[in-house]
């Protein structure tokens, strides 16, 4: 539980599996955290470490076979979202947790203008008027910095620029004052300038707005400068958790150190050749029993091959999966 104000959503021992020809893939292993109002959680991890089928899974938007949520809670404001009704779900989607998903050239339908795409939910979750949902959406297109909004409106997605349509899907996921607001690396395959400017929207909208936002992201330089707390995956779990500082002052799991020194650097002290993590993530045939990470890591012992850590308290608010201590260069004593 978090300091402060009551958590808006809370996700406890989730697990979600895919029922392949070969077997099950156990792609979300035990994973827990919670997001308060007006906070910024940012979570990283190489690809295929769990992030998007973790939120994948929290929004139930996994098509189901193959995937299937095994164990775990989910709950949005107390309420317990494993057992909403098809109809509950898709009032919270939209509605009360907007998504902003990764690409933005597809995940507009092509064949309507932007102005439909943003008039149905405001619609359908808001009951307004036809005029009054068209006028709120030209607001929203103003909102997230596109000129001559409401003229646009009656534009086609591909009439738009990468930027520009990303844009709109921040401005579809905001539309209906989301309490939640869920990034699945909306910048990615932005320049940095766009980049820059969808920050500091982000931004804008959090302190106006006061939703939780939960950042999806490759981008370690970028979470440093947006997030209160960090989550990294590996595997499909959490192996750290803590405020961002923590997280890159004093890195206590042995993936998050060998993820920031994948960082480039050209100059000062850290001016270096690009630096790499050999290996790769695993494909998970059964429920990890041992350390997921311990093929790859250099500190690995003994226990790490036996035994998966549980996540322990290291800080205040911070905690890590991991039997090395990286103060002592010796096992922890748990």
């Amino acid at each position: 539980m978090l300091d402060g104000p009551a958590p808006v959503l809370e996700v406890s021992d989730l697990q979600t599996v895919f029922q392949m020809r070969d077997g099950a893939v156990h792609a979300v292993n035990g994973v827990s955290f919670a997001i308060a109002p007006g906070e910024l959680l940012g979570v990283v991890g190489e690809s295929g470490s769990g992030k998007s089928v973790t939120m994948m899974s929290l929004m139930r938007l996994l098509p189901s076979p193959p995937a299937r949520i095994v164990g775990g809670e989910i709950r949005y404001q107390g309420r317990d979202v494993r057992r909403m009704s098809d109809a509950q779900m898709r009032e919270l989607r939209g509605g009360e947790i907007g998504f902003v998903f990764q690409d933005p050239m597809t995940s507009l339908n092509p064949v309507f203008t932007v102005g439909y795409q943003l008039v149905e939910p405001l619609r359908v979750h808001l009951g307004l008027s036809k005029s009054a949902a068209r006028a709120r959406a030209a607001e929203l297109l103003k909102l997230v910095g596109i000129p001559d909004a409401a003229r646009r409106l009656d534009d086609y997605p591909h009439q738009f620029s990468g930027g520009m349509r990303q844009r709109v899907m921040i401005a579809m996921a905001l539309s209906c004052d989301p309490k939640v607001l869920i990034a699945d690396e909306p910048t990615t395959a932005l320049d940095v300038t766009i980049q820059a400017q969808i920050l500091e929207i982000v931004r804008d909208l959090r302190q106006k707005l006061g939703m939780g936002i939960i950042w999806i992201t490759h981008d370690l330089g970028l979470v440093a400068g947006i997030a209160d707390r960090v989550m990294v995956m590996y595997a499909g779990q959490v192996v750290e958790h803590g405020p961002v500082k923590a997280i890159f002052s004093d890195p206590q799991h042995p993936y998050t150190r060998a993820l920031l020194a994948t960082v480039p650097s050209v100059t000062g002290p850290r001016a270096t050749r690009l630096r790499t993590i050999e290996g790769q993530p695993p494909i998970l045939l059964q429920y990890p029993r041992a350390c997921p990470f311990a093929p790859r890591c250099r500190h690995a012992f003994n226990r790490c091959r036996v035994e998966n850590p549980t996540r322990i308290p290291v800080g205040e608010g911070h905690d890590v999966a991991c039997w090395w201590d990286p103060a002592t260069d010796e096992p922890r004593h748990v």
